[in-house]
């Protein structure tokens, strides 16, 4: 009975691959094939590390820029394989002093360097070459990445939509320090100790004073409240997990609803803040709200 089940799973199993095969690729050309591109976006005097996940087909394919956290040890590229073949490209990069991408780290050039990578996918040239529409372009943030994602929407409001993968609110979690702390150099030291317990080792020319400061000389700008105005009339998808950062992300849900929009998506998954053992879950919650972005 063994040797006959073995061997009728083999023959489905290849009746299946004989059949699904070509109603993938019979109808690509060689230069349609979904690929991986590695290349450095400028950004301010730095080039930063990046790979592009390229779908397949003619397109021109809308895109999704995945943004790490911090430091960002769950790179999440396994989201962008299977965003890949939803049909979207995917472009990952590194931060600025952050995984050897050349410069400093900061939180503000992070931002800039957001910016940046719209900006590279933008510019005709390389939207033609990567078979993207540059006017489909969708940030999705682990973290920190939901951060940079809220700030790099806000800034550009030709960005389709974000989603936050458990967005960390630095600013919010530093206004949470400063309200137990009994002066602002007090809060932004035990911020830099908290950030540094993160773990420091991948990102160039950080202190966590010097992190814990930045968050403190710029609250009012980077906290998530300051963006809801900004992002109340695009698609937002907010997931979170059991890691404790559920309520703000849910508080931050819930402003951009009370101010409007009719286009919030929330999921709780319970599980840790990489999402270790609800991967298949993320990614299907994802295609699905990409897939009602487009």
């Amino acid at each position: 009975m063994t040797h006959r089940f073995a061997k009728a799973a083999r023959f489905i199993a290849c009746l299946l691959l004989c059949t699904a095969v070509p109603a993938v690729y019979a109808s690509e050309s060689a230069d349609t094939k979904a690929s991986m591109a590695t290349l450095q976006i400028p950004s301010h005097g730095s080039q930063l590390n990046a790979i592009v996940y390229v779908a397949a087909g003619a397109g021109p394919h809308p895109a999704v820029i995945l943004l790490h956290g911090f430091p960002g040890n769950e790179r999440n590229l396994d989201l962008a394989q299977d965003m890949r073949r939803a049909g979207w490209d995917v472009l990952y990069f590194n931060y600025r002093g952050a995984w050897g991408t050349p410069g400093d780290f900061s939180f503000a050039n992070s931002i800039e360097d957001v910016s940046s990578a719209i900006a590279y996918l933008r510019d005709p040239k390389n939207a033609a070459k990567l078979r993207i529409d540059p006017s489909k372009i969708v940030l999705i943030g682990h973290s920190m990445g939901g951060f940079m994602a809220t700030q790099g929407a806000a800034a550009d409001p030709a960005i389709k939509g974000i989603a936050l993968i458990s967005g960390a609110d630095m600013a919010g979690m530093f206004q949470q320090v400063r309200a137990k702390e009994p002066t602002q150099a007090a809060a932004a030291k035990k911020m830099g100790a908290m950030l540094a317990e993160e773990g420091l080792a991948p990102l160039h020319g950080v202190t966590p004073d010097g992190l814990g400061q930045e968050l403190a000389d710029h609250t009012a700008k980077w906290v998530f409240s300051s963006t809801v105005d900004a992002l109340k009339s695009r698609p937002v998808f907010v997931i979170t997990s059991d890691d404790g950062l559920a309520p703000s992300d849910g508080a931050f849900a819930e402003a951009l609803r009370k101010a409007g929009d009719t286009q919030v998506a929330a999921l709780h998954l319970p599980t840790d803040h990489a999402y270790s053992d609800k991967r298949l879950e993320l990614s299907q919650a994802l295609l699905k709200w990409l897939a009602t972005v487009r």
